[in-house]
């Protein structure tokens, strides 16, 4: 049944017994694979990357082109995405980025460097979050917004702009000074809600907005945040901000491994 393919390169992939089989010098694990691929033309593919790869290679070694490729588009969807996201050098290259874009703009301003002060004991693990949250939104919304971080400016420590139509429609600053018994502290906190929320609300600035978005920004219900104390108070419907969460971050029930 698959003599016809292995003999078009007899010399290199197999070798005639004096029985008259063929023996081939390959791992038996994608073998059924191979067959039911050659007797229906189509196969499931394993839910396993790895295995997917082990498959091409077994299908590229017994000429199965057409699932070579099946293989290769599955292995290609199961890449993880990525965008490019301009590190800000100057205030005219900003102004010039934001004023020309065609689309919304969310900058992330971080800077640690900018503190006159202590900080407090969770600070720093406020920004990196802000900053992991910053890398998950630019893969989420690549092509529908512009982003922008800036590293070099000496304004802020974290803060986060939201532009639309070139204007600046909103703003999330994460910075704030307490007062502690002999000294003033910097205190870095990670407003997630806050920011998810301003994330699509900017996206009203695109042409074409989807309406379970709408539904979800237009909500009356706001998220109050206190900068004084260290617990935040939020008032949100919980089922809203399950469908902010997953606008935002784009989470999937048919995840890859």
């Amino acid at each position: 049944m698959c003599s016809h393919n292995i003999i078009r390169d007899v010399d290199v992939r197999a070798f005639f017994l004096a029985a008259g089989f063929i023996r081939i010098d390959r791992s038996g694990k994608h073998f059924g694979s191979i067959l039911n691929w050659m007797r229906d033309g189509d196969v499931p593919l394993p839910a396993c990357t790895s295995d997917i790869e082990e498959l091409h290679h077994e299908a590229k070694y017994y000429l199965c082109e057409e699932l070579a490729h099946k293989c290769e588009v599955a292995l290609q969807m199961r890449t993880g995405p990525s965008c490019q996201v301009p590190l800000l050098t100057s205030a005219r290259e900003e102004q010039q980025l934001i004023s020309n874009a065609k689309k919304p703009v969310v900058k992330l301003q971080v800077n640690r460097h900018n503190n006159k002060y202590s900080y407090t004991i969770t600070s720093d693990d406020n920004l990196l979050k802000s900053i992991e949250l910053f890398d998950k939104i630019c893969l989420r919304f690549n092509g529908r917004i512009l982003f922008l971080k800036d590293v070099i400016g000496n304004t802020e420590i974290c803060c986060w702009s939201f532009y639309g139509h070139g204007k600046k429609v909103a703003e999330v600053c994460c910075t704030s000074i307490v007062y502690a018994s002999d000294r003033k502290h910097t205190k870095v906190d990670f407003p997630e809600a806050r920011i998810l929320e301003e994330t699509l609300n900017v996206l009203l600035y695109e042409q074409n907005v989807d309406t379970e978005l709408l539904q979800a920004t237009r909500s009356r219900q706001r998220v109050n945040y206190n900068d004084e104390d260290d617990d935040k108070s939020v008032s949100v419907n919980s089922a809203n901000v399950q469908v902010v969460r997953r606008l935002a971050l784009g989470a999937r029930s048919n995840a890859t491994p």
